[in-house]
């Protein structure tokens, strides 16, 4: 009898410290899961949290929806927040943490950013002790160092297309300190924030015109028509793979593929997921956050496309090739 008495407590033990370890989790995102980076990093941090922890997703949808309605989706995510009362929240992007952080600063709930391409610092009066993540540093001069070996002959100027959102705006500033023209080992790299569909193309399609031997695409989420409707990412990239009249790169891995870019040294989404996870973890564990100093996301690897290489009359190196990813 004690036997079995002993017996159904440990399994009711047991049973209670298995919820008690499972926690609410919101994860607010800038974007939304239809695009490629929320999706690979949404999946890294279900496949990491998700078994132990009840992951409750808010999209903002910020590189869709115009800048007017930022506000009142930051709104919508606050009221989410202030319903579910998670035992930690993860905010993915700077749009997150600009619109989220400081009201998150104020509460007890530890809060985990991935993601972050300015400086977290930026978006507080102090540094909140609650705080803490990973940050986004795309590899933007050893992507342009990498060209200079795959493109033949030696390229001489390579032009940076970027939109005007908010995470290419920091990103450039971060890399490039404002300015527009940068050298990189005798490249000369041309950076443009671009906010209207129209320009886009005329920056694509006049790349040779002006001297550019390649193009290298950011980011391209938050272009306009003249009516300030959002034009569609895919849109944008089927139009752009068509029309450039240079090979095209990429800084990111969603944007690698066959009716797209070659590729280049890239981040992914994947990762920051599950740095952004590892770091949750030790929070849940009880490490406070501000005993955890913020992460930054620097590996990259080397992604590739065979269909574009061929089409570009492209052979890799064989040191880019023995170390790179080739899909198709």
């Amino acid at each position: 009898m004690k036997t079995i008495t002993a017996i159904t407590l440990a399994l009711s033990l047991l049973g209670l410290a298995s919820r008690v370890s499972a926690a609410d989790i919101l994860v607010v995102e800038s974007y939304h899961q239809s695009y490629s980076w929320d999706a690979s990093y949404t999946q890294a941090l279900r496949e990491e949290l998700g078994k132990q922890h009840n992951l409750v997703f808010f999209q903002m949808d910020t590189k869709r929806l115009p800048v007017a309605a930022h506000a009142t989706q930051a709104e919508k995510a606050w009221s989410a927040y202030r319903q579910l009362k998670p035992s930690l929240v993860i905010l993915g992007d700077d749009n997150a943490l600009k619109y989220l952080g400081p009201r998150l600063a104020a509460e007890p709930v530890p809060v985990v950013y991935l993601g972050i391409n300015n400086n977290p610092r930026s978006y507080f009066d102090t540094a909140p002790g609650n705080f803490t993540g990973v940050l986004e540093r795309p590899l933007f001069k050893r992507s342009i160092a990498s060209l200079s070996k795959i493109v033949k002959p030696r390229p001489k100027k390579i032009l940076l297309l970027f939109d005007a959102g908010t995470t290419a705006r920091a990103a450039v500033s971060e890399a490039f300190a404002g300015n527009i023209w940068v050298d990189v080992f005798g490249v000369a790299a041309k950076v443009r924030l671009i906010r209207s569909w129209v320009e886009w193309k005329v920056q694509v399609s006049e790349a040779r015109r002006h001297g550019y031997d390649a193009i290298i695409v950011g980011l391209y989420h938050t272009l306009t028509d003249i009516q300030g409707n959002n034009i569609a990412a895919e849109r944008v990239m089927s139009w752009t793979t068509e029309h450039a009249p240079v090979p095209l790169f990429a800084f990111w891995d969603f944007s690698v593929g066959r009716e797209m870019t070659a590729g280049g040294l890239v981040l992914s989404g994947e990762e920051q997921g599950r740095m952004a996870a590892a770091i949750a973890r030790q929070i849940l564990a009880g490490t406070e956050p501000s005993r955890i100093y913020p992460k930054t996301a620097q590996q990259g690897r080397y992604l590739f496309s065979r269909s574009r290489l061929a089409q570009y009359g492209l052979t890799l190196p064989t040191e880019i090739e023995r170390v790179s990813s080739l899909i198709e």
